[in-house]
């Protein structure tokens, strides 16, 4: 094979691990086929020769990786907040997702929000699609011709929802599986990801079938857990035969058995947690949603303390903004209140462990992806934070805690995915 070196030059800022950030001011990502080879104050003079793509002055960061959200709830960001979460899926989600039956509908629809997440610095998400498959194959194949990396997921559902967006699960199974079979490429950005709504709207059946999926192809799976004190007593009655929520996915073998991402997370019990620690299962944490929809406050030192995998979600439309720095921001604040009102002896996160939440920890449900180290793929932002600091000479920790709570879209002058630039006009 033919080595293909990059190298970039600027202010780099990452976080190999959640308690402190590497910074190199002025330094070099050396990358051998779109892979990291090393990160480095001074360039080898091996590397002489090679052309470098100078960024100096510039902040380069991992680009940010979004492990939760819903594409076809991207029209109802900022609508419905006066209501718990059942009233707003009955009232706001299900109505809109239904439009998803039209096609043109779709493109258009999904190509505002993806050129969203390009804007806004998301490299890679988990996505949640709705249950029309053919929106769901528009959705895919808009991500692959973004050259953003993704996970795309078709919804099901064949219980306890309305008449208009309730499948028959023989159905539902089938076209899923047909799904996976057109878009699981080991090498693509884009993969198929199993994706049951939440426990509530899918029958013991469709729970069953989707797990064989899961298995037969070795796909992740993607759904909700603990989010709202009435959906899990709604569980209870439905699944009276199971200890507990992360029981009933766990159950149908959909709790770990492959990379496995829940999203909320907010009142799981002890033995849960203890479960998630020992099944790999990553935790999304959703900030903004949580608040928005009156949810509660993850106790996301708690996962941490425990092992437990987290990553940062959007969660549009329960969250307001596709931004991952606002929303890095609202997992601060929400840590800071569960410090104050829940349990004095709960640490709020700092800027480096909510910085690498939305970096690393969420970049590693797709692998080695999230960081500048040796062998992860080089996902990045080039961040112009003159206008930010004006003539004051910052640390680029300040330089970067600064961009996050203040910056906007528009400081971000470059996106690279896979080592790949990100073309503005393919939007």
């Amino acid at each position: 094979m033919i080595k293909e070196i990059k190298i970039y030059k600027g202010d780099i800022i990452f976080c190999a691990s959640p308690d402190k950030f590497t910074t190199l001011e002025n330094g070099y990502i050396i990358t051998e086929n779109n892979k990291i080879k090393k990160t480095v104050c001074e360039l080898p003079s091996e590397y002489s020769d090679c052309e470098i793509l100078d960024f100096s002055g510039n902040l380069i960061i991992p680009g940010f990786v979004d492990i939760h959200l819903h594409a076809p709830q991207f029209e109802n960001l900022g609508l419905g907040y006066d209501n718990e979460l059942l009233p707003w899926l009955e009232n706001y989600t299900f109505p809109e997702e239904a439009k998803f039956s039209d096609t043109e509908y779709a493109k258009i629809i999904y190509s505002k929000f993806i050129k969203a997440l390009y804007t806004h610095g998301t490299t890679r998400s988990v996505v949640f699609s709705s249950l029309h498959l053919e929106s769901t194959e528009i959705l895919a194949d808009l991500f692959l011709e973004s050259g953003l990396g993704a996970y795309v997921g078709k919804v099901n559902m064949d219980r306890n929802s309305p008449e208009f967006l309730t499948e028959n699960y023989e159905k539902s199974l089938e076209e899923t599986e047909y799904f996976i079979k057109k878009y699981n490429s080991p090498d693509s950005l884009v993969k198929p990801i199993i994706t049951p709504r939440f426990v509530p709207t899918c029958t013991p059946e469709l729970m069953e079938g989707l797990s064989k999926l899961s298995e037969k192809y070795n796909i992740p799976v993607q759904s909700h857990l603990s989010e709202n004190l009435s959906e899990i007593e709604w569980v209870k009655e439905l699944h009276k035969e199971i200890g507990s929520y992360a029981k009933v996915y766990d159950h149908y073998k959909m709790f770990g058995d492959r990379p496995t991402i829940m999203a909320h997370c907010i009142h799981n019990t002890s033995d849960e947690i203890k479960l998630m620690q020992e099944k790999g299962v990553f935790v999304a944490h959703c900030p903004t949603s949580n608040f928005n929809l009156s949810s509660g406050i993850a106790p996301v030192r708690k996962f941490l303390d425990s092992s437990v995998k987290v990553g940062i979600g959007t969660d549009i439309a329960g969250g307001h903004t596709v931004s991952m720095p606002e929303t890095i921001v609202a997992a601060i604040h929400a840590s800071k209140m569960y410090n104050v009102y829940v349990d004095r002896s709960f640490h709020s996160l700092s800027i480096s462990e909510a910085f690498f939440l939305a970096t690393k920890g969420g970049g590693e449900f797709f692998g080695k992806v999230g960081s500048f180290e040796k062998d992860y793929e080089f996902d990045a932002l080039i961040v112009n934070d003159t206008e930010l600091n004006g003539n004051s000479r910052k640390n680029l920790q300040d330089r970067l805690e600064k961009y996050i709570y203040f910056g906007t879209k528009e400081d971000i002058k470059k996106v690279f995915v896979s080592g790949k630039e990100i073309n503005r006009n393919r939007f």
